[in-house]
């Protein structure tokens, strides 16, 4: 478990593991006050979580707990065994209760953001980078690949109603001119086919597609080239605003660019600063879901494809029995024979193209 408090709010995150694997997470908000100190509030969490659950027998922490001994006691006596309750100081032990404090970081960040009306935090943000209005749509850019392979650039959207998840976008990168890697060439490629295509459908620029501001993973040369590819598509009047991580890429300390002015950053309690971040990580996890996507396809498409026989249809049966081309590779003989559609010939084939047999 972590703990992350802010702005009169805590989150404690709680991380699962059973027999060395982790069974997930879960962010909660007690309610503090603030007076409180992190200690206590570690205590009293611990005692009313696993009030109405068994305790486990190992529990880490971020940090100090107020009288732990006795909290450990308590939970030794509701458990009917031993229950340690540490707080690690280094290792994979301190590793794991570090990425569960930076999850409560960011869904307390989340939270905050949330708190404020969306009015007023478009406002904050037309404030914050100099423009005429709050801006009524937001566009993130961001790209994703592995050593340039199946490379994808993704698009989300924002706007007075919050995230417009039905106008996300996912442009695959297959410009022959594109070196691997090259996130400015990626960069380049989707722009350029956004707005190309934007202006062929709104040529007099009147419907609500356009964006008001773009928000740029990057700093000062990422807007460079992104103002300069605006301006190739005649379009130097939308405004664009990078985004870097700060020094040691810490959350809270991110540099802000924009055109004419130096770079900058914002208070780390600011609600802008906490919302602009949900952009940037929403953009984030759309471009890497959408890569791993694009790359499982391929991925199946390489293994499977080669095989003569095996079309859709089959192709979904093995993936639905075995659940990924890996175990369909590890398969033997007559467990292949066991999937629906799969003849005995055609299990043959596919375990001779796996195992090597001519």
């Amino acid at each position: 478990m972590a703990l992350h408090m802010d702005g009169g709010q805590a989150c404690v995150q709680v991380f699962f593991f059973r027999r060395g694997q982790n069974w997930g997470n879960r962010a909660y908000f007690p309610r503090i006050d603030r007076s409180d100190t992190a200690e206590a509030v570690r205590a009293a969490f611990l005692v009313q979580f696993y009030d109405q659950r068994p305790p486990p027998r190992l529990i880490l922490a971020d940090g100090p707990i107020a009288e732990a001994g006795l909290v450990g006691a308590a939970l030794t006596l509701k458990a009917g065994h031993a229950v340690a309750v540490h707080h690690p100081q280094r290792g994979a032990k301190r590793a794991l209760v570090d990425q569960a404090g930076v999850n409560a970081r960011e869904a307390l960040g989340r939270r905050l953001a949330e708190t404020s009306s969306q009015g007023q935090l478009l406002q904050a943000v037309a404030e914050a980078f100099d423009l005429d209005a709050p801006p009524q749509r937001i566009e993130v850019y961001d790209n994703s690949h592995i050593q340039g392979t199946n490379a994808i650039g993704a698009m989300v959207v924002a706007g007075p109603e919050g995230f417009l998840k039905n106008a996300y976008r996912k442009f695959n990168i297959r410009s022959p001119d594109v070196t691997p890697g090259d996130d400015f060439a990626m960069m380049r490629e989707v722009l350029t086919r956004r707005f190309r295509r934007l202006a062929e459908s709104d040529s007099a620029r009147t419907g609500g597609d356009w964006p008001d501001l773009l928000l740029i993973d990057g700093g000062a040369g990422q807007l460079a080239a992104v103002r300069s590819i605006l301006e190739e598509q005649g379009l130097s009047d939308i405004a664009v605003v990078g985004i870097a991580k700060g020094p040691d890429r810490n959350a809270g300390r991110e540099r802000f660019f924009a055109p004419g002015r130096a770079e900058f950053s914002l208070p780390e309690r600011s609600p802008v600063l906490y919302f602009l971040q949900r952009l940037r990580d929403e953009a984030h996890r759309f471009a890497i879901g959408s890569h791993r996507a694009r790359r499982g396809k391929a991925a199946v498409r390489s293994a499977l494809d080669e095989v003569s026989g095996i079309g859709p249809a089959r192709k979904r049966a093995l993936l639905h029995h075995f659940g990924s081309v890996r175990e369909i590779e590890r398969a033997g003989l007559a467990d292949l024979c066991q999937v629906e559609g799969i003849s005995d010939a055609v299990a043959q084939r596919i375990y001779d193209h796996f195992h090597g047999a001519n």
